[in-house]
């Protein structure tokens, strides 16, 4: 069996976000790489991409065994994304038409039709959407909105965060302490997600407003 190294010993930085993470595994082993991934779901800004590629070599440092990092920070996945799911669950469909009613340059239609492509596509936005940067947390919130069978929503949540999880856990694994190359690459996926969904947000509204402008026009002339 092999001998638990304390990860500072191991090359592993003592400071910031990947020392605190450190810190936990440390302390706590498995439970607090599940602590660290159910924050992490919740507040998205703490990067996943850090968080499991260092449980995956605290495992190969003995620290931990694989299948407690990888049940752990799976539960913790699902853990976190239950809680917003439920924060969906209580803000409701009712809320959500009374706040977008009240947005600029959207319409009604638009929330009934991502609604109707919901009730159609959820399941797999649900499990696919655990295996991309920034959705991972996201997708619980209209999951608990739509108020998706719990038990289905628990089922498809395991399934896509143990995918996701698994890979990054085993990266590191593998790395060894070269865990950190993992967050560059699941960086720059991050960054194309977020270039996207920018792309798009702004063709929306480019179109929406040239719109409004054209329909201001036919009633001026």
């Amino acid at each position: 069996m092999p001998t638990a190294l304390p990860l500072a010993l191991a090359g592993e930085p003592a400071d910031g976000f990947a020392g605190w993470a450190a810190g936990l595994v440390e302390t706590m082993g498995g439970p607090g790489a599940g602590l660290a991934i159910a924050l992490e779901n919740l507040f998205p800004p703490l990067p996943s991409e850090v968080i499991l590629p260092l449980t995956g070599f605290a495992a190969g440092q003995g620290v931990l065994s694989l299948a407690s990092a990888l049940f752990w920070t799976t539960l913790g996945s699902v853990v976190g994304a239950v809680a917003l799911y439920w924060i969906g669950a209580l803000f409701g469909q009712r809320r959500m038409h009374a706040l977008w009613a009240r947005l600029p340059l959207v319409k009604v239609s638009d929330l009934e039709r991502t609604e109707r492509w919901f009730a159609r596509h959820g399941t797999k936005a649900v499990f696919l959407g655990r295996m991309v940067p920034i959705f991972r947390s996201l997708i619980s919130v209209p999951a608990g909105v739509e108020r998706m069978p719990m038990h289905l929503f628990l089922t498809l949540t395991t399934l896509g965060s143990l995918v996701w999880n698994s890979v990054l856990v085993m990266a590191g694994y593998w790395l060894g302490d070269r865990w950190d190359l993992v967050e560059g690459y699941v960086g720059v996926l991050s960054k194309a997600v977020l270039v996207l969904v920018l792309v798009a947000l702004a063709a929306f509204l480019a179109v929406r407003l040239r719109g409004r402008g054209r329909a201001q026009h036919r009633r001026t002339s």
